[in-house]
């Protein structure tokens, strides 16, 4: 088979992560289109041997894009085109329609109760995906709780099939060596209680709350990984707070091992997450995590994961400073990381482009 996936953007984002990993465990053939600028994974993806094809989106409303991106899909003549987040499954699945690509899929990674990619959820944004949305096949939840929200929203339960997403958990393992290391790299005491967020700085990520629960908390130090518009804002509200010099911004990285290594707990008080990559990678690299919204426990039986605690956004001040008076250390590795095993996501996914291919006629495909 060949696949042509079609993304957004490739900055260092959940979803941008996912394809990244997802893409040396799929045995087709694959090459990946990106609608807006590089970024950092789109250099890790070329590297790993996988083409780019960027398409110099210039806006929300450069329709040209349509025209670059079909063009780009009749001659490479790929059997299935699956898009993902928002921007690319609207523009991505229209192109493919007028390619005539025999399968279109999608996968739905941040559709929340209000927002879709950290923008409010309207009437016209919700018309126009659905309007997209029947020029596809068959859409991807990442979780159940995706699954619904797509469903209440007027997708038909027949197009939609829940593939969540996957993680490497032996890439994750904690490494007390790749701690020192990292540590020593950023500038933390060994003996400091280090509180981790990672995500996109924006509005939906609510890392002010991790800020503003570091004032009584003498020893600890945050450790914030990823880049987003509300940086500014972010490293104002810490210098008010008299903690400017206690929150490290990290900016974008590839290497997060080797940030989860350096971590004592992850904190993730998002409140709309659709399902929770980072929460599933700290929990393979043996952190405590906290967090208010994560379908990836949440959807699990109680004992799935028994280092994860979901709190309250008021009640988080107070468990962080419980857990850095008595830091757990590192816990084993829960039952929920071979749950989400990626090799698992990568096999059904290509189950999925068989089936949807097998319904279409042979003409079609050639």
């Amino acid at each position: 088979m060949r696949i042509l996936h079609v993304i957004t953007g490739l900055a260092a984002g959940g979803a941008e992560q996912q394809l990244h990993s997802l893409l040396p465990h799929l045995r087709a053939r694959c090459e990946v289109a990106v609608l807006t600028g590089r970024g950092a994974v789109a250099d890790a993806i070329e590297r790993a041997g996988v083409p780019v094809h960027h398409i110099g989106m210039r806006g929300n409303r450069d329709l040209r894009a349509v025209g670059r991106l079909a063009r780009l899909m009749r001659a490479g003549r790929y059997e299935v085109v699956h898009t993902h987040l928002y921007r690319a499954c609207v523009y991505g699945r229209l192109a493919a329609w007028l390619a005539n690509v025999p399968a279109i899929v999608a996968t739905e990674h941040s559709i929340g109760h209000r927002h879709i990619e950290g923008r409010r959820l309207t009437p016209p944004i919700r018309a126009l995906y659905l309007a997209s949305e029947l020029l596809g096949d068959h859409t991807v939840a990442v979780s159940p709780s995706v699954a619904e929200r797509l469903a209440r929203w007027g997708v038909p339960r027949s197009r939609i099939g829940v593939i969540s997403n996957g993680v490497d958990g032996t890439a994750f393992g904690f490494d007390p060596d790749l701690r020192r290391r990292t540590r020593e790299r950023l500038g933390l005491r060994e003996d400091a209680f280090v509180i981790g967020g990672v995500g996109r700085l924006e509005p939906g990520k609510r890392f002010d709350l991790l800020i503003e629960a570091l004032p009584p908390l003498d020893h600890a130090v945050l450790l914030l990984v990823g880049t987003g518009s509300c940086e500014a804002r972010l490293r104002e509200l810490a210098r008010e707070a008299g903690a400017g010099h206690r929150v490290l911004f990290a900016g974008e990285s590839l290497d997060v091992r080797a940030m989860l290594s350096a971590m004592d707990v992850l904190a993730a008080p998002s409140a709309e997450e659709t399902f929770g990559v980072a929460v599933v990678e700290a929990l393979a690299s043996g952190l405590p995590v906290r967090y208010d919204t994560c379908p990836a426990i949440d959807d699990l039986p109680p004992d799935a994961a028994p280092g994860a605690r979901r709190v309250a956004a008021h009640r988080l001040a107070a468990e962080l400073a419980d857990l850095a008076a008595r830091p757990p250390g590192r816990l084993r590795p829960p039952d929920a990381v071979g749950l989400y095993d990626i090799r698992r996501q990568a096999e059904q996914l290509e189950s999925l482009y068989l089936r949807l291919l097998g319904a279409v006629p042979m003409e079609k495909q050639r």
